[in-house]
């Protein structure tokens, strides 16, 4: 519930062709992490998972920010109790890594600071995308803090272990042009363009992509981090199989064939 003195810490707006925006919402602290923003969010990003109605999710943040990390009201009470349940409070009460088990794609606008927990989170997001000019960092040692929340298992796999070392050990801010050379976003827009153009490549993928094939793939994707090859190779033949017998791999290659919009069905699980 939100009124007029307490909005709601994430706003939630459903878009044609099956794109839910999730919009952090404490802009007044550069929507930092706290509690209640925690909880909302992961309650949404649940909602839009079960709604056949989305097929995609974009996540981006009210006013000059992204997620400038943890509220510092939060730290200092964390602090001040020796951190015992607090962590876990201003988590949400959920894994971070939450994200990534939602089974459809989810694509972070990076508009503004992104810092500490709130790039965690960023990081969690299938894919970014990220205003020209917006400020990175991690922050964690200069708050006498370690690679909190699966920072260490998902920084190096996107940017390599040395980029990551130096990105951890110094917390230094870098800007999204950096971001991108590093492969840490895949684009850098415009910051007046970029809502539009996360919106726009949601929209591809919501009216060309299966759903159900999306799902599997990011299930794909996220287990063989930690397979190798050869049961990697092994899963996705079996995979394949299960896509060769449903109603999806037909319509893909008729509306191919009809050079017309494909007509997928909604999210089904990988065993449908």
């Amino acid at each position: 519930m939100s009124d007029a003195t307490n909005p709601d810490p994430v706003l939630y707006e459903l878009r044609e062709p099956g794109i839910a925006l999730l919009t952090l919402n404490r802009p007044e602290r550069l929507n930092a992490w706290n509690g209640p923003l925690a909880a909302r969010y992961f309650e949404l990003l649940d909602q839009a998972a079960a709604d056949p109605a989305v097929k995609v999710i974009v996540v981006t943040g009210a006013g000059k920010g992204f997620c400038a990390g943890a509220d510092m009201d939060t730290l200092q009470g964390i602090g001040a109790s020796a951190g015992e349940g607090g962590a876990e409070s201003a988590a949400g009460g959920r894994p971070q890594h939450h994200t990534t088990t939602v089974p459809k794609p989810v694509i972070a606008a990076i508009n503004g600071a992104c810092a500490g927990i709130g790039m965690v989170q960023a990081l969690m997001c299938d894919i970014r995308f990220a205003a020209a000019g917006a400020k990175f960092t991690t922050a964690f040692s200069r708050r006498g803090l370690i690679a909190e929340y699966g920072m260490s298992w998902v920084l190096p796999r996107l940017i390599g272990t040395s980029r990551a070392m130096d990105v951890l050990f110094s917390g230094r801010v870098f800007l999204a042009e950096e971001a991108a050379a590093m492969g840490l976003v895949s684009e850098v827009v415009a910051p007046e363009h970029l809502l539009d153009r996360t919106l726009e490549y949601a929209a591809d993928l919501a009216v060309h992509a299966s759903p159900t094939s999306m799902a599997v793939m990011k299930q794909q994707v996220y287990a063989d981090q930690t397979r190798g090859l050869v049961e990697a190779t092994d899963d996705a033949i079996e995979l394949m199989k299960a896509s060769l017998r449903r109603g999806d791999f037909r319509e893909g290659v008729a509306s191919f064939l009809q050079k017309r919009p494909p007509q997928f069905a909604p999210l089904q699980t990988p065993e449908g």
